[in-house]
């Protein structure tokens, strides 16, 4: 199974040489000696809004040879939690293997768990980080899951699940949770809703940010996968979080009455 890359030329350049031009920019201050960590949070709107957000938290890192990248189910297609572990996905800068074995263990490891390319087929959310992640490694295998309806109590079920899953491959995974923060408030008060978000964040507090951006009605479309990567996490032994950046779509469309919030978050 291919999965052609659907937002190429919406999103990012869909010319290969275009986006490696663009990919140098946004990693060209990647440190010499990159950190290992168990997660990232990082926004995927459209590169010019998102995009420098994105390569401070990613090229942050050193990219293991597996990668599970967590996204939202925008369009609410397929089922509730899907994963696709058979193929390769296609972006621009070339092919992705998916992760079989990885994919098996998730499986068989949390029952939510399926195999299902329905909910991947115009998601952009996953599709918009793997470009990053090529530019970064070359040669890693990706585990994409597609998330829709969850309650807190699923999302625990889930990241327990993953932890299992990673733990059973025995070998060093990053997961990616991506998310964008507040949509279409003015940036004083998305930056003030998305602040709490963080903090939960930060404290390792899966519950807590699950709770608050239910309760405060925060519009963070990847709580879920944000959730259950920390939940993941901490599982896997994770002790801190440290917020990278956070800026708003206004930085670039010069409109802060109606923005999108983003962050990029680093879990080790």
């Amino acid at each position: 199974m291919l999965r052609h890359p659907v937002v190429a030329d919406q999103f990012y350049p869909g010319d290969p040489g275009a986006l490696r031009y663009m990919m140098d920019g946004f990693l060209k201050n990647r440190p010499a000696q990159p950190q290992k960590a168990l997660a990232a949070v990082s926004p995927h709107a459209g590169y010019v809004y998102s995009g420098k957000v994105a390569g401070q938290v990613l090229g942050r890192l050193e990219i293991p040879g597996r990668v599970v990248v967590l996204g939202p189910n925008h369009r609410g297609m397929g089922a509730d939690v899907a994963v696709m572990s058979q193929g390769h996905w296609l972006t621009p800068l070339g092919r992705v293997a998916l992760d079989a074995e990885l994919g098996s263990a998730l499986k068989e490891n949390c029952a939510l768990v399926e195999e299902d390319s329905l909910a991947h087929q115009y998601e952009h959310s996953l599709e918009v980080q793997v470009p990053f992640l090529q530019a970064l490694r070359e040669d890693f295998m990706l585990t994409p899951l597609c998330l829709g309806r969850l309650g807190y109590e699923d999302c625990l079920q889930l990241g327990l699940g993953l932890a299992r899953a990673i733990k059973a491959v025995a070998q060093p995974v990053l997961m990616v949770a991506s998310t964008d923060m507040t949509h279409y408030e003015s940036a004083q008060e998305a930056k003030a809703k998305d602040t709490k978000a963080i903090e939960r964040i930060l404290a390792l507090d899966p519950k807590g940010l699950y709770d608050t951006v239910r309760g405060l009605g925060i519009t963070m479309c990847g709580v879920l996968p944000t959730t259950v990567v920390l939940i993941a996490a901490k599982e896997l032994g994770a002790t801190q979080a440290e917020l990278v950046a956070y800026t708003n779509s206004g930085e670039a469309s010069g409109d802060y009455q109606q923005v999108v919030g983003y962050a990029g978050l680093i879990i080790k």
